[in-house]
């Protein structure tokens, strides 16, 4: 346990921040599942709109520190890519 005042902010400061990181990340997830869902139902449309919805969501995640930059690249690649291959 943390004995000085500087090492309980901190764990107080670690707890917030990783309560506000994991929010941040479930939000993204549900964006990506909705494009995953979408696509499997085989809806192209509805699968474009989602995915448009979710790159911003995706890239607001690398600004805010919670995905590396080239994570949240390669995702939206590959979401783009199998949107596109759909009917």
């Amino acid at each position: 346990m943390a004995n000085s005042p500087q090492a309980k902010k901190r764990a107080i400061r670690n707890e917030k921040r990783f309560a506000i990181n994991k929010a941040r990340r479930s939000r993204i997830r549900t964006y990506l599942r909705k494009v995953e869902e979408a696509i499997a139902s085989g809806d192209k449309d509805a699968a474009k709109t989602a995915l448009r919805i979710a790159q911003p969501e995706v890239m607001r995640g690398v600004t805010k520190g919670v995905f590396h930059k080239n994570t949240a690249s390669r995702k939206i690649s590959r979401l783009a890519s199998r949107v596109k291959a759909l009917g």
